[in-house]
């Protein structure tokens, strides 16, 4: 006989993104980071929900944090993929923003991800470090390293990254 499941849950609470988005009108890309980091702009809703937070950061280089739980588990019994990709698609547009004057923003064109090794609770916490390899007016390109807390390299990534302007609402 099974036993029944125990139940688990996790309350998540964010601030108005707009605010954020508004504050990034402002400001440089670096400013932007700094403002999040420091408390005076909210963080993304994303960022609350995974669990990430900006370590450092410099002009071309961001480090993040992500705590892990089993709310981030897949079928397996493994922290899924997901999470990790969307760490490395974080630092790695987070790098790109780091180089931007005020009124440009950017999304990502493309994310190649290799998975070095499974993720568990007891891999955690990971550090993801976001480079820029070359900044540009129109296409950027960054790379990511997602670290587990022995230092040991889970995942990779390059990413190429679409530079435009923001638009003011």
């Amino acid at each position: 006989m099974t036993e029944a499941p125990t139940t688990r849950s996790r309350t998540v609470t964010w601030e108005d993104p707009l605010v954020t988005a508004a504050g990034a009108l402002e400001r440089s890309g670096l400013d932007t980071m700094r403002a999040i980091r420091d408390g005076e702009l909210p963080p993304p809703p994303i960022a609350r929900l995974m669990r990430f937070d900006v370590r450092e950061l410099e002009e071309g280089r961001v480090v993040f944090g992500c705590a892990l739980d089993e709310s981030v588990y897949n079928p397996l019994g493994v922290v899924h993929g997901g999470l990790v990709c969307t760490l490395l698609d974080t630092v790695a547009g987070c790098a790109v923003h780091t180089t931007l004057p005020r009124g440009l923003g950017y999304t990502s064109i493309e994310l190649k991800v290799n998975y070095l090794r499974p993720v568990l609770l007891d891999s955690g916490p990971l550090t993801a470090v976001g480079t820029v390899v070359k900044p540009g007016r129109r296409i950027a390109f960054a790379e990511g390293q997602v670290l587990d807390a022995a230092g040991r390299l889970v995942a990779t990534a390059s990413s190429s990254l679409l530079v435009f302007p923001l638009a003011e609402t």
